[in-house]
């Protein structure tokens, strides 16, 4: 994996050091005489940073021989006049209608052969040379006539890649993929070896007969679909680095980025191997519904920051208000707009973005809220969005500061989350991200700051840094990354980890001998069989708590394991279903079932007891207040984040509060609120 050097936005000599602000805007969709008034509005909020042309294709190249630039040139000089930087799309995002039809052979098919036609966005297959010929021929256009534009601080690659594009079955992809196991395989003998194609009769005598897991008549090979997976990531990533290194070759003084989507079930492309692509590090991030849509937001941010290695990070895309993808598109509550922004914030974003400036009158997301409502300028959300601005420029002394690294970490590892999740599995109601948002509600819940750290891309003593390691459904573990984590719990480290571990290698295929595979000998238990739950289903355990989805029947087959908890009723009534051996200075638990994140709460307290791990708020704000650190060379600032809808005394926490909503000399946190306290840097930095 590329490990680009890290660099932050372009800013003027002049221009002081502070957190940037601003949205998406479409300057395409309104009249010229919009625009002056927009820029006047934006200096009004306090915007200093626009991302621009994400969807303008069409407007700045109508024909395949004929460029309109003269409207964004337009745009441009108005927003550097206005004092307003901005972060410029490629615009390769959404092909326009005459080189779909020109060109039908771009667009994207689906596993049952379907072709996926213009009307939406993003339908362009990754590995098509046709669209990459015309995309870079774009990017060129962009970058020899802005490059040298004033108002350019960052170059913005395509947009959400694989957010609609990410699988496709066609056969450009279908020789792109041959190409791609040719590189990772070298020879089609080793491929069947790691496929297991001897099952089913599926042995390959020439790469040729390879293809796509397309629509099968029973369930296609799962070593194929996971390399699949990983071949549509790098796919996508190909296209990254094809316009970055254009961009790096015509404009090397401005830096490159482009929007992941860590949040939700976003899980097609693995930002992990992505992360060290870019000059540093863009997300996109919605609120989602549930009673976790806090902490949801709060894992994400964290996980964004960790790919960021703890530098400063982008945060490009979130919404002022409701959405419109969801089911039922609710508005957010007084001070949830500050809020979600300032978690981000909390988790090192240094610019925050919305989708986007001015809501649209028409097309898809005409619904969807924006800092200028249809309402307009007149309006609450403007005025949160205003207000935000002045707090955004109070928190000036923050920006340029990294994460302060928790006591403890979770595990993401997206191998463990596409291979788990593939279909002839014990259950199908296994969520790989789920299991791990519990663990990060629990520990939140528990008072304890927690680093959510990707299992890949790491040194070989990442780990050691934390005192306590849960890796939750690690089914994917090579042996390079048990031998880690032995080394991590035999020299101090306090592993946890949970069913359905270690059970497959980077092939998918099963380490015998009995679960939990490679995790088996340092955990000191066999498990000989699966035993999932039906949904609905509960067992309960002595420590008071109900597990859920699924269990095991765990052997205990070392003396120094202790059980940490037994089964009360369900078919392993009276066997562990928590374990936890001493091994060497550290400790490796095993947790056999969903507990959720209430349930995880008792074992929790005995796993953090033994790891020495302890909360640095005062107990009686576990729960309640979610702490985050960002750290400089001469102060920590610590964010308390309300994670309720309820007033919170914030007692016996010292500091200099430089953002304090509300805060009165009680220490009182109004309901979502968010309060920021400058403290003195440790001596050990």
């Amino acid at each position: 994996m590329a490990d680009r050097p890290f660099r932050w936005l372009r800013r003027p000599a002049a221009s002081p050091r502070g957190l940037s602000y601003g949205a998406d805007y479409n300057p395409e969709q309104w009249p010229p005489h919009i625009w002056r008034q927009d820029v006047e509005a934006m200096r009004r909020a306090g915007v200093t940073i626009v991302s621009l042309a994400i969807f303008s294709w069409a407007r700045l190249q109508p024909a395949a021989d004929r460029w309109t630039f003269e409207w964004l040139d337009e745009v441009m000089d108005l927003l550097h006049e206005g004092g307003i930087a901005v972060d410029l799309a490629t615009a390769t995002a959404s092909p326009p209608p005459w080189l779909t039809a020109a060109y039908p052979e771009i667009l994207p098919v689906d596993h049952e052969g379907r072709t996926l036609w213009p009307g939406g966005r993003q339908h362009w297959r990754p590995t098509s040379p046709v669209f990459r010929e015309h995309a870079l021929r774009l990017v060129r256009a962009m970058a020899e006539r802005y490059g040298d534009h004033p108002a350019l601080a960052a170059w913005h690659i395509s947009n959400e890649l694989g957010c609609h594009n990410a699988y496709d079955y066609s056969d450009d992809a279908a020789a792109a993929f041959r190409t791609w196991l040719r590189a990772r395989y070298g020879t089609v003998e080793e491929l069947n070896r790691a496929w297991a194609t001897s099952f089913w009769s599926q042995q390959y005598g020439d790469w040729s007969e390879i293809l796509p897991p397309r629509l099968a008549a029973s369930f296609p090979n799962p070593t194929q679909q996971l390399d699949f997976r990983r071949f549509s990531s790098d796919a996508l990533k190909e296209h990254l680095r094809a316009e970055r290194d254009l961009l790096a070759e015509l404009t090397p003084g401005i830096p490159v980025t482009t929007n992941f989507m860590v949040m939700g079930e976003t899980r097609n492309m693995n930002y992990a191997d992505w992360a060290g692509e870019v000059d540093f590090v863009s997300n996109d991030h919605y609120l989602l519904t549930g009673t976790q849509a806090r902490d949801e937001l709060s894992f994400s941010a964290n996980l964004t920051g960790n790919l960021a290695g703890g530098r400063p990070w982008f945060l490009m895309e979130h919404s002022t208000s409701a959405v419109n993808w969801q089911p039922v598109n609710l508005a957010k509550p007084p001070g949830g707009l500050a809020r979600d922004s300032l978690t981000h914030v909390a988790h090192g974003a240094d610019a925050v973005c919305f989708f986007q400036w001015r809501q649209s009158a028409g097309g898809a997301e005409k619904y969807h809220s924006a800092m200028i409502p249809h309402a307009g300028t007149d309006s609450e959300v403007f005025r949160d969005v205003t207000d935000l601005g002045a707090t955004l420029r109070a928190l000036a002394p923050v920006a340029g500061t990294r994460r302060r690294p928790a006591q403890a970490a979770i595990v993401f590892d997206w191998d463990s989350w596409w291979a788990a999740e593939l279909d002839s599995h014990p259950t199908s109601l296994l969520r790989y991200r789920q299991e791990a948002l519990d663990w990060y509600s629990a520990l939140t819940a528990a008072g304890i700051r927690v680093d959510v750290i990707p299992a890949g891309g790491q040194d070989d003593t990442s780990f050691d840094r934390y005192a306590l390691l849960v890796a939750p459904i690690l089914h994917v573990v090579p042996q390079d990354l048990a031998d880690r984590l032995t080394r991590y719990a035999t020299s101090g480290g306090h592993l946890v980890t949970t069913y359905f571990s270690g059970i497959v290698n980077e092939h998918d295929q099963v380490w015998l001998g009995g679960y939990p595979g490679a995790l088996r000998d340092l955990l000191g238990i066999r498990i000989e069989e699966f035993a999932p739950l039906l949904d609905g289903e509960r067992v309960e355990l002595d420590l008071g708590v109900a597990g859920t989805l699924w269990t095991d029947r765990v052997e205990v087959t070392e003396e120094d394991v202790e059980i940490v908890a037994r089964y009360t009723s369900g078919p392993q009534a009276g066997r562990a279903a928590v374990t936890r051996r001493r091994t060497g200075a550290g400790s490796a638990a095993y947790v056999s079932t969903r507990l959720g994140p209430d349930g995880l709460a008792p074992v929790l307290g005995r796993l953090l007891e033994s790891a020495g791990v302890t909360g640095e708020l005062p107990a009686s704000l576990a729960g309640s207040v979610e702490l985050t650190i960002r750290s400089g060379p001469d102060a920590d600032y610590w964010f308390l984040i309300n994670r309720t809808d309820d007033d919170v005394a914030v007692d016996g926490v010292e500091g200099e509060p430089i953002l304090a909503p509300s805060l009165a000399k009680d220490l009182n946190l109004g309901p979502r609120q968010v309060c920021v306290l400058r403290r003195p840097a440790p001596e050990n930095g």
